[in-house]
This record gives structure tokens, sequence and C-alpha cells, in this order.
């Protein structure tokens, strides 16, 4: 398995973005999906997992701004994010939670 990100990038306090995964290799359906994100010197930040059968979860930190979505078709996860806030930026990473793969991270900034 492996993941490619792509999206990121900078946008204005109030902006959105939209983060792809794409799996490149098989088994993707079967797979719950997780987003991430780091800040130099702290932990990494779950933000977001879908199960197999499209059930989400949040953290608090972005409840009612992000989505995370999936298309098993095309083999690719989502992280729609809304309303972004300069405590949004940080290196955004997706990860197959069992298989413990993750992407290669994309930087986000919100910044004006």
């Amino acid at each position: 398995v492996q993941l490619v990100q792509s999206g990121g990038g900078l946008v204005r306090p109030g902006g959105s973005l939209r983060l792809s995964c794409r799996n490149i290799g098989r088994f993707f359906s079967l797979s719950t999906m997780a987003w991430y994100r780091q800040v130099p010197g702290k932990q990494r930040e779950w933000l977001a997992q879908i199960f197999t059968d499209g059930v989400t979860d949040y953290a608090d930190s972005v409840k009612g701004r992000f989505t995370i979505s999936r298309d098993n078709a095309e083999s690719t996860l989502y992280l729609q994010m809304n309303n972004l806030e300069p405590e949004d930026t940080a290196v955004y990473y997706c990860r197959d939670e069992p298989r413990n793969t993750w992407g290669q991270g994309t930087q986000v900034t919100v910044s004006l």
C-alpha cells in the first residue's frame, strides 16, 4: 500500500481547502482511513476517521468545519476543510489505519 497526497497550500483565514489521499495499491475499500496533522515540536494529532461503511468520527477541534469522505471506486480519501483558522496550520497526513501506512504529508498554511 502506498498513499499519495495532494492538495494543501496557503489560504486566508475563513477560507477552504480540500486534501486528497490516493491509495496506490489494493484493499482501499477494506480499510478504515484517517487524517492527522502535526505542528513542529508537537505530537501528531488525530483529526478524523472514516470506517469502511462510511461512518465518520471527528476530533472536537475540527468537528463542524472539516469533513472526511472516501471514494472507494477511485481509492481516494478526502478531507474538506472549511472556515480555516491560523491554528490549523500544520502538515497534514492520511493514514491507512489497519496497515499503519502514512501518506507523505502536505503543508497547510492559514495566514493573511
